[in-house]
């Protein structure tokens, strides 16, 4: 990081910084939302519902360290946890970025249920088509940021209300009642957890109750981009294929440590809390809640429900059953929409991640200025590992969605402790991590930790002590 004071830019208005909360909610939207916390629900009930909303509270706290970072220094959170622990960290998040998110399970999701609603059979084939498609949609907008927010904000400002619309349309009373149960842990015949719980299926949930894994550090690049504090002149990631040239700055300034400085930080801080907790929190834990009610209401009991992406499928039926069929036709449409969305932005935040590490893994060897070029190189290549995992069988949804779930949940727990202590030891007083703060961060790690080593004992403990 320089060593050159600068002033923090004015703080902008609320209005201007939202955005990139989007993102990352929609990164998120298609495998906890509207995959696994509904597939759990419509299995084992409401009773676990509250710890999709734990699981996202957890995300927040981590989510808000990423950013602090960055609007206190202007540079990603990838090249300050660089220079804290060492040359190796770049390597390390380009393998834990890419590795865990080659199944494609989201797209997988998106093919199957908008093979249904069109009503032809599934196939691997269809999620080739769609991977491609989202190669094809990164080639049309100029600036990478712009087109992720755009299409982010398009799906859910239709996707959400429609949600909130059916799920009024079909919860019963008495489903409100074990809503408002399951937020406090009461299910029918458990508290908290059932018995029959899949804990690989449940640590991939709490993984994903949000963005999950390394895609909550992609939160660091686009307040970046946003113009975030010191990122005011970052530069953006723009098109090679239409001619476009990248103007991204990798080093940031610390801002100088003046009363004024220090004021306008406090605005900032509070600005952006209140902008990832609307967008991201509220937005997100609702959209989980209500979309687990709807599981609930509609397919809780229904023999079939636990085949993997098939409780949306039999959502659909029931929804036709009791409105009409082109309702149901259109809620597989619009989660096939959903799903799309979400591997159009993973694949898109994964590629954002790995091309700013290559460059932080060797700035002399991969130069800052071709950063766009090396985007739309790891872009390509998830887009054709996924296709290659397609074409050699593996089509299952729901398991592709639980591998990737529980890689994440590990990756998540080794960088929490590591951006809690940087921003304790690296940040001027005036930006560091309250006590509040550092607690709230502290029970994260401590929480994916303790499921990400119970999930390995639970499956390979025989292994261990043999």
């Amino acid at each position: 990081m320089s060593t050159v004071n600068k002033n923090l830019p004015d703080p902008l208005p609320l209005k201007k910084l939202i955005g990139p909360s989007f993102i990352i909610l929609g990164v998120g939207l298609g495998s906890g939302e509207l995959i696994l916390w509904p597939y759990l629900s419509a299995n084992f009930g409401l009773g676990i519902i509250w710890a999709a909303v734990l699981g996202i509270t957890l995300q927040f706290f981590i989510n808000m360290e990423i950013e602090r970072y960055t609007l206190a220094t202007g540079e990603s959170i990838f090249a300050g946890l660089k220079r804290k622990y060492g040359f190796f960290m770049p390597y390390w998040f380009i393998a834990t970025t890419l590795i865990p998110w080659i199944w494609p399970g989201i797209v997988a999701s998106a093919a199957t249920v908008l093979a249904k609603s069109i009503g032809i059979e599934y196939s691997g084939m269809i999620g080739v088509i769609l991977l491609f498609a989202i190669g094809i949609i990164y080639g049309l907008g100029d600036i990478v940021y712009k087109t992720q927010e755009t299409v982010q904000k398009a799906i859910i400002l239709v996707g959400v209300p429609f949600v909130l619309l059916i799920t009024f349309v079909f919860a019963k009373t008495k489903d409100w009642i074990s809503l408002a149960e399951g937020l406090v842990g009461k299910g029918e015949n458990y508290w908290f957890l059932p018995d029959a719980l899949p804990w690989a299926i449940f640590l991939s949930a709490l993984a994903f109750a949000g963005a999950g894994g390394n895609l909550n550090l992609a939160q660091s690049l686009y307040v970046k981009e946003k113009g975030y504090g010191m990122a005011a002149n970052s530069g953006n990631i723009t098109n090679v294929l239409k001619g476009k040239s990248a103007s991204i700055k990798i080093e940031g300034e610390p801002f100088s440590q003046t009363t004024k400085n220090i004021k306008r930080f406090q605005i900032w801080w509070k600005r952006i809390n209140i902008e990832h907790f609307v967008v991201f929190w509220a937005t997100g834990a609702f959209t989980m809640i209500m979309l687990s009610l709807l599981a609930y209401s509609t397919v809780y009991g229904v023999s079939g429900v636990s085949a993997g992406i098939s409780f949306v499928i039999k959502e659909a039926e029931q929804i036709s059953k009791l409105a009409n069929p082109a309702l149901g036709t259109f809620f597989l449409v619009m989660v096939g929409v959903m799903l799309f969305g979400t591997q159009f932005n993973v694949y898109g935040s994964n590629a954002r991640i790995a091309s700013e590490n290559l460059v932080l893994a060797n700035q002399k060897l991969f130069k800052v200025k071709n950063i766009s070029n090396y985007f739309y190189i790891f872009l390509w290549t998830q887009i054709i590992g996924g296709t290659i995992v397609f074409l050699l069988g593996f089509a299952e949804p729901l398991a592709l969605v639980t591998i990737s779930g529980i890689l994440n949940a590990f990756a998540m727990f080794t960088y929490t402790g590591l951006i809690l202590y940087m921003n304790k030891t690296v940040l001027p007083n005036s930006a560091k991590p309250n006590l509040f703060r550092t607690i709230a961060v502290s029970l994260a790690f401590l929480f994916y930790g303790a499921f990400s080593l119970f999930t390995i004992y639970r499956y390979f403990g025989h292994y261990i002590i043999k």
